[in-house]
Order: C-alpha cells, then sequence, then structure tokens
C-alpha cells in the first residue's frame, strides 16, 4: 500500500491568502521556519500506478502537478487517478471535483448517501460533472463494513462514522447524521498493515478508538492546538469543538489520546494556518516531537 500527502493544510491552505497571522505573515516574510501546504488531501494505489484520490481539494491541479506519478503517459489523454473517495461534503475535500471534467469515462465517486445528497442539491457537483465527463457513483456505509475500489486490487476500506460537523451549506449543519462525516482504515490484505485517515474528528467515539488500535499508521486531525484558537487570536468567535475538531493540547486533546497507542506511527494532518505546530522551530512543534507524534507535509510518502 503506497500513500502519498498530497495536500497537508485545513481549509484556505498555508499561508491563507487573507490572513495576517503570525504564521501566515512569518512564512511569506521568512521570519518563521515553515512549509507551504495546500488544502487537505491523499492518495493511495497498491501498484503505483492507478491511484485513488481522497478527497479532491481546491489545490488539485497544483497537487497533481507535484506529483509525477499521477501523470502516466499511457495514452495521450491518461491519468493516475483512477476513482475518487470523499470522506464528507466540505468545500476544501470537493471542489477540487470540476477538475477532473475532462475524463474520457464517467468519474468513479465513492461517497456515504448523505454525501451524496448534498454533492447533488445544496453544493451541485455532481450535476456539474454530468454535462462533462459524468459520475460513476459508489454508495459506502459508515459502518465500519469492508468495501472495495477497483484500482486497489489487495486493499480493503473500511467507512468509520465519525462525530464531527457537516459543512455550513448543508441543511444539517447543526443536527448532523451518522455519514456526514467519515474517517477511512484502509487493510492491506499482503502485508496485513492497516491505514486510519480522519483529518476531521471531533470526538473519539468506540469506532474511532478501535480503528486507532488497529492502524500501524495514523493520519489525524490535526486542525488547532487550542480549543480557543480563533477566538484567542480574533479570527473567529468559535472554539474548535464549535467546529467539530478536537484540538491537540488540554485534557482529552489528540496528545492525550495518540500517547495511548506507542505502536503506531502518528501524523497530524488539515493542520490550520493559525496552529503554532506549523512553526518548526515552535515549543508546540518540540511538545510533539517528544511525544513521537510528525506533522504532515506536501508530497510525505508511506510504503506499507
Amino acid at each position: 500500500m503506497k500513500i502519498r500527502v498530497l495536500g497537508s493544510s485545513a481549509g484556505g491552505g498555508f499561508p491563507q491568502w487573507n490572513c495576517n497571522c503570525r504564521n501566515c505573515r512569518g512564512v511569506r516574510e521568512g521570519s518563521v521556519r515553515a512549509q507551504r501546504r495546500t488544502q487537505s488531501s491523499l492518495c493511495i494505489s497498491d501498484d503505483g500506478l492507478d491511484w485513488v484520490l481522497v478527497n479532491a481539494s481546491p489545490d488539485l491541479l497544483a497537487q497533481i502537478g507535484a506529483a509525477p506519478r499521477l501523470q502516466p503517459g499511457r495514452a495521450v489523454r491518461d491519468s493516475g487517478i483512477a476513482a475518487v473517495l470523499l470522506i464528507d461534503a466540505q468545500i476544501d475535500h470537493v471542489a477540487g471535483l470540476p477538475m477532473l471534467r475532462e475524463r474520457s469515462s464517467p468519474l468513479p465517486v465513492y461517497a456515504t448517501a448523505q454525501v451524496m445528497e448534498t454533492l447533488e442539491g445544496s453544493l451541485p457537483l455532481l450535476p456539474l460533472l454530468r454535462h462533462y465527463c459524468s459520475v460513476e457513483p459508489h454508495v459506502i456505509a459508515p459502518g465500519g463494513e469492508a468495501f472495495t475500489i477497483g484500482p486497489l486490487q489487495h486493499t480493503r476500506c473500511h467507512a468509520v462514522a465519525l462525530d464531527s460537523k457537516p459543512p455550513p451549506y448543508s441543511p444539517r449543519r447543526h443536527a448532523p447524521v451518522r455519514g456526514d462525516n467519515i474517517g477511512l482504515l484502509f487493510d492491506d490484505q499482503q502485508t496485513g498493515a492497516a491505514v486510519f485517515y480522519a483529518p476531521g474528528l471531533g470526538s473519539i467515539n468506540e469506532a474511532v478508538a478501535e480503528a486507532l488500535e488497529r492502524a500501524d499508521l495514523i493520519l489525524v486531525d490535526g486542525t488547532f492546538w487550542r480549543q480557543d484558537e480563533m477566538v484567542a487570536q480574533g479570527l473567529s468567535r468559535q472554539s474548535a469543538a464549535d467546529m467539530g475538531h478536537l484540538p491537540q493540547s488540554g485534557p482529552g486533546g489528540m496528545i492525550e489520546v495518540l500517547d495511548r497507542l506507542p505502536r503506531a506511527r502518528k501524523v497530524l494532518i488539515h493542520i490550520n494556518n493559525t496552529n503554532p505546530i506549523l512553526d518548526e522551530d515552535s515549543p508546540e512543534r518540540a511538545t510533539l516531537r517528544r511525544h513521537g507524534i510528525e506533522v504532515a507535509f506536501d508530497g510525505m510518502e508511506f510504503d506499507l
């Protein structure tokens, strides 16, 4: 199982185009040692030729350009992207779908019924695509039962229901239901390796705890360091919990959760531009290193 992180930032990317927080200003001026990041997405493959795109970021074209393996030359028009798997309907995870409209065959899209519903109605990207390449929809259930995706010959996928929030344009924004947000557990049937991917995670329910225990590699929500991070910087009135994210620090935070998993490789992903862990010289980054927790970056690769 081969995995490449295409984008490691939360919505807006890093630096965010209109933000002058310490991190964004510092990376532009060169006063903060940090890597620029595009919005959250990754891809997974068994053979290194055909890839499943997990989320379609607004930055998809730049991400493809930075990943030559997604540009094979088997024909005049070709792509290594064989299917798309969506974890939710958030704009930073789906806005790249129209960039795939030039396909010569219908685009296979895997998502829960709730995400499909949002992409048919509130954010009608699937009707849009039907005017171009068309869509081959595959509805997945958020119960953890194994399902397969054509290009992945020996990797099984499991959709794990998460406690988080649907996007602001969803009619269920303040009353989420099972299937609005999922994490993904990937099992390689040949190597026995397991990967859990959950870039948006509001709390640790029983299903999530089981997936974390099972995983050899964890790619998990790294959005905020503090519960009041956006409020303290004068950027929002909402806490991390209000936005459906579990912060790293504090009682019950992500560091405490990951400390209970000594066997797995632990990587934070979907990092907001305000999070001090983006500064590689920050005390918060040093804290992560002491706990054996890594910070994802664009182009990071894993071979399990």
